[in-house]
This record gives structure tokens, sequence and C-alpha cells, in this order.
């Protein structure tokens, strides 16, 4: 029998992972079948419970990454610190192996695929929900000289904060405290969905220096991306590499095989400007 992955979540219908996996399989000669699956929303465990009878891995997409956490029977050192799971590997014994491969996913976009140096650079993240525990540790193991977390409630960045400082400097901000520049700007807030921005200052940006990133993604740019570049950001991204990069992150850790992800990042760009 071919072996079964999917990804779960409510709503899926509109998920590029089916694409996504298909063409790495396509790409390392991997067999294999990925769909995806409408998870209930009050009732996810047994539901992923049933798939894992036969199935052999899954992702985990909103809204069911803590439940997923909570289901695992391991996690790795990057799922117990997020505190969320995106993937999850059934392993020979039956158990579940959780893992958050989010974080791997931006820090990769970054360096390999925009030729971002994280080491000794001042990075800023907005937002301090789910999308922003996922990343810490990835971007604290690169040695930021400092990473500041901002958001509207500040005691959700203070939590953070406090939770990951014995990784590297990390310090909690409300938007209204920043003022001076950084080298880094990470919008992992859903603000964009919606054609909003967070509420900070143009005086964070250092023309021609500092780097933008959204980690959502759509066919035109977003509008953080779009105020970003008014202001002067040497440059301004979204967030679509980082959804293949954590998905080839996860595809490794399933099938011990790693595939090559600018092609398939090449392939949904093209696919996207022609929808």
């Amino acid at each position: 029998m071919t072996d079964q992955y999917v990804v779960f979540g409510n709503p899926i219908a509109h998920s590029k992972s089916p694409l996504i996996h298909r063409l790495f399989a396509e790409q390392t000669g991997e067999t294999l079948e990925y769909q995806t699956s409408l998870a209930p929303l009050d009732d996810f465990t047994s539901f992923a419970r049933r798939f894992f009878e036969a199935g052999r891995g899954a992702n985990v997409t909103v809204p069911f990454k803590e439940e997923a956490y909570r289901l695992a029977d391991h996690l790795t050192e990057r799922g117990r610190r997020a505190g969320a799971v995106n993937t999850l590997a059934r392993q020979a014994d039956g158990s579940l192996l959780g893992d958050n491969t989010d974080g791997a996913g931006l820090v990769r976009d970054l360096k390999v695929n925009h030729g971002v140096a994280l080491s000794d650079k001042r990075i800023l993240l907005l937002g301090a929900g789910g999308a922003v525990r996922g990343a810490l540790e990835p971007l604290l193991a690169e040695t930021p000289h400092v990473l500041v977390i901002a958001n509207r409630t500040v005691e959700k960045a203070e939590q953070l904060a406090k939770e990951f400082s014995d990784l590297g400097p990390v310090l909690p901000a409300g938007y209204d405290w920043l003022e001076e520049s950084f080298d880094i700007i990470v919008n992992a807030t859903s603000a964009s969905l919606a054609g909003a921005l967070p509420p900070i200052a143009p005086s964070l940006i250092q023309p021609g220096k500092t780097f933008c990133y959204d980690m959502m993604y759509a066919k035109e740019p977003t509008a953080f991306c779009r105020w970003a570049s008014e202001h002067g950001a040497a440059q301004a991204v979204d967030g679509l590499g980082m959804l293949v990069e954590q998905a080839a992150e996860a595809f490794y850790l399933w099938r011990g095989v790693r595939p090559e992800s600018g092609p398939v990042l090449t392939a949904l760009r093209r696919l996207m400007a022609e929808a």
C-alpha cells in the first residue's frame, strides 16, 4: 500500500501542501499519496488517531497546531519549545513524533533563498502568537544581536521573552515603544490577510538597508510588503518561500530525503501569477 500523508486543517481546501509534496515526490522519486483532510473543530484528536491507524505522516495547520502538540507521544526540541506542532510522523512502534518546522522554514528562506545574514543583526518580530513562538528558537540559534518581540498586548510579548530568554537576547515591546530602526523586520501577524498593518512607525526602516518579511503571502504584494517598499526597505518579500521550506523540512522528517525547494517555489510563483 502506498504511504499516506495528509494536511489537517479547517478550512483546508485552499491548501497548497498537496501540490508542494507531489512536486517533492516527483523530484525525489519517492512514492506517496498526499491529500487535504478537513478535520472537525470539536474532535481533532480522535479524527487524527483514526488516520494514523494506517497513515504515515501529517502536516497540521490552523486551528489544530496546539491540539497536535498534545496528541504527540514524543516531541522534537523545537516542537517542545514552540508549544505547537505542524508536523506529525508515525514511528516504527506506532507512536507519534511531533515537530514544528515553521521556524526552520523561515530561517532557511531568509538565509538560502534571500541571502539574509542573521548573526549579530537587530531583528524585530511583529506579533506574539503561534507563528512567533515557532520562529523564536530557530532565529535565536542564529545568534542575532537582539531579537525584539512587539505586540499590541505587551504581556504576551513579555511572556514569550521570558520563556525564550535562555536561548539569547530577546526583549518584549509594545508597538508604540519602537523608534529605532532594525536590520530585519518580520511580520508574523495575520493583518495582511485583511489588507491591514500592525501600528508601527516608518522610522523602524533604515532606507536601503532594512530587510522586511511578511509571513503571509498572496498573488500581489501584501499590505506589509507595500508599506515596507514605500518607506525604502532594501527588500520586502512575502512568506511563500517559508511555506515551501517548512514543507521540505517535513518531507525530510518523513522520508529521510531532502528535496530541492527552489524549483518548487518557482513553480508555485508561476501558478499563482497565472491564476
